[in-house]
């Protein structure tokens, strides 16, 4: 392989495999295998199929390994950042098992559920934070350009000036004269928190300020619950043993505590401590509700039977969530927005008005 083409190479090793293509390879596979047709050929085909150059690529290489003896699981484990380690420990239990379509199909329903959630939660952030960019454009533009000749007029009469219209022609000159000093700090602050939450403590920190935030905390709390009990969910009935479920559970979770509580659930469990004992530990993750209806799973050996029902309420309970945040948003909105036109209004009629009289 020459250089031009290694870097051709690399180049298309840099393409993000989004969840759309993976939901597409899992569902295709899927009535491919249920069709009659080899694994080898179905890859050769959704290979042959798939956009994206990496994904093709890889799931090329996947199939010359099968085609060699390999299992399935085998050759989806050496691309760990295109297939999670719950995708890759499903796929093997459904190999050893007998129950490939099963788990497929299991799969397929997960990452869409995922990519649903994931639709929701966007839609409902993605018009609140265009006002908010939006107004902190026309505030920078106002103070910049604005201001600056507004006042200008107000210094050569000599008109005393109002203490807001002070305040606003300080912030005005202090932004115009230190305009690219402020963008290095907010560089650096970014980069120095981005740098701090990679760490564990700091990572720790920032994810319990984000629980305890009105709004914001209880539907990340309902969101990790989701994912817990979907997750837990799909690796009971995929026949994954209890301790590598949690483990794989874990790493499935954003929130550190959230993934820290659910490693602890894995090595007490092993001690033979229940699932229900080890979550009542910690009401303020796990409500009792939770607790109390695992315990009743575990008794009646339908716990499978109980996630499915937490996943629905708590999904229902999202959506409604997310409904109620845009319907709140819109007026606070507003209010902030009407607040800051007021307060750069009076700063600017006031001083007008003094000259008026003087004159």
């Amino acid at each position: 392989m020459n250089l031009k083409e290694k870097l051709k190479k690399f180049l298309i090793f840099q393409q993000r495999i989004g969840l759309d293509e993976k939901i597409f390879f899992t569902k295709n596979l899927l009535v491919m295998i249920k069709a009659g047709l080899s694994l080898s050929h179905s890859l050769k085909i959704l290979s042959e199929q798939t956009k994206n150059k990496r994904f093709k690529l890889i799931l090329e290489e996947i199939r010359k390994e099968v085609e060699g003896g390999s299992a399935l699981s085998e050759s989806l484990a050496k691309y760990k950042d295109v297939f999670p380690m719950i995708f890759v420990n499903m796929i093997e239990a459904g190999e050893k098992s007998g129950q490939l379509e099963k788990v497929l199909e299991e799969i397929s329903d997960q990452m869409k559920k995922t990519r649903e959630l994931s639709s929701k939660l966007k839609r409902a952030l993605t018009y609140p934070a265009f006002i908010i960019f939006i107004m902190i454009l026309i505030g920078i533009f106002a103070l910049t350009f604005v201001i600056p000749k507004m006042m200008a007029i107000f210094e050569e009469v000599k008109v005393e000036l109002p203490l807001p219209t002070k305040i606003l022609i300080f912030i005005s000159n202090f932004i115009v004269k230190n305009g690219y000093l402020i963008l290095i700090g907010i560089f650096i602050l970014g980069f120095c928190f981005l740098r701090i939450i990679k760490t564990k403590k700091g990572k720790y920190i920032f994810d319990s300020f984000l629980l305890k935030m009105p709004i914001v905390g209880p539907l990340l709390k309902k969101i990790n619950l989701i994912k817990f009990s979907r997750t837990f969910s799909s690796l009971l009935k995929s026949g994954i043993s209890l301790v590598q479920t949690f483990e794989i559970t874990a790493n499935v979770l954003n929130n550190i505590l959230y993934q820290e509580k659910v490693r602890k659930i894995s090595l007490q469990t092993a001690k033979g401590i229940t699932i229900s004992a080890v979550l009542s530990e910690d009401p303020d993750l796990f409500p009792p509700v939770i607790t109390q209806m695992i315990e009743v799973g575990e008794k009646t050996g339908t716990l499978e039977n109980i996630l499915e029902d937490l996943i629905e309420f708590y999904e229902s309970d999202v959506d409604e969530t997310l409904s109620n945040f845009t319907s709140i948003i819109e007026p606070v909105l507003i209010v902030v927005l009407g607040v800051g036109v007021a307060i750069l209004a009076l700063s600017i009629i006031m001083p007008m008005y003094t000259l008026v009289q003087a004159i």
